[in-house]
């Protein structure tokens, strides 16, 4: 039998739920899954409740500046937005994530606004120095997970950076992995293994160390849990390293292993560079809009 029209406005507007009468702690815990672009430009403005949630310090322990890398579609200031929710975390601040933007002296704010920072978290950072990172590095005390993916950070800095944060657990330090042309370095696997003897996981895709830069991060991190090694072309996996490898870490990935579920995985960003005559082989290729032109980030 066919319902009336009346039953089902009935059971459409039952359906239907008033946001504003969940508990304020359930509201919370919702909205502060948002990323701080969404909570700064709509949530708070949909209502005087929502907005005294969004300016919660506890909302602020966590920032996160996600963003697709395309700033010219934004008519507001990241840099400007990530320093209004520094300040919102009154100090309370433990966990943010940079991308596509940054300067040193936003490093800088931030590190000085906040004392108690656990994690760390710098993607396509073109604006933040080596410098700005050595000089914030000794305001990190507490650092326990740092990443700097497509960001420069020499030797020097991941050295400073150890020496400062004797805390460290987690390291990702990624950068574009191409075949040629043939350049071999271990600085960075000398800083790591000189500074970080407390390392539980370590990521270095697209990393240019040899056999003898994993070596030393194997003598000198015996803690090692997982450790990634994708597009670390350099890397010649023989019996007796592997086996060493398997012995010691407990999550291995190899050089040739497939990079399906690695978020900067430019399989998964085919349709971006199709528009582009680059050779990914080479490195010449876009990221999120930017031409790299085989820097060695």
């Amino acid at each position: 039998m066919a319902k009336s029209p009346c039953q089902t406005y009935r059971r459409r507007t039952r359906s239907y739920r008033n946001w504003l009468e969940l508990p304020e702690d359930v509201t919370a815990s919702i909205l502060s899954r948002l990323d701080a672009i969404a909570i700064l430009t709509r949530a708070q403005k949909v209502c005087m409740t929502w907005r005294r949630i969004c300016k919660d310090r506890l909302m602020w322990r966590t920032i996160d500046m996600r963003n697709d890398g395309f700033l010219r579609d934004y008519d507001f200031d990241l840099e400007k937005m990530c320093r209004h929710g520094v300040d919102l975390s009154s100090g309370g601040l433990v966990d943010i994530n940079v991308e596509h933007f940054g300067t040193d002296e936003l490093l800088k704010y931030i590190t000085d606004s906040s004392s108690g920072i656990r994690r760390l978290r710098l993607v396509c950072c073109y604006g933040i120095t080596d410098e700005g990172l050595i000089e914030v590095a000794s305001k990190l005390p507490l650092l326990e997970h740092l990443e700097i993916s497509f960001s420069f950070a020499s030797a020097q800095s991941l050295e400073v950076i150890g020496r400062s944060c004797p805390r460290l657990k987690s390291l990702k330090l990624n950068k574009y992995g191409y075949r040629y042309p043939y350049h071999e370095c271990d600085y960075d696997a000398v800083a790591i293994a000189s500074t970080m003897h407390d390392l539980r996981h370590l990521q270095l895709c697209g990393n240019k160390l040899t056999n003898d830069g994993l070596q030393k991060i194997l003598d000198c991190c015996p803690n090692l849990e997982s450790l990634d090694l994708r597009k670390c072309f350099n890397i010649n996996f023989g019996v007796v390293l592997k086996r060493r490898c398997s012995k010691q870490i407990n999550s291995l990935r190899l050089p040739d292993d497939s990079t399906e579920d690695y978020e900067f995985d430019r399989a998964n960003r085919r349709e971006l560079y199709a528009q582009t005559k680059c050779d990914p082989d080479y490195g010449d290729f876009l990221l999120y809009g930017r031409s790299v032109f085989g820097r060695d980030w």
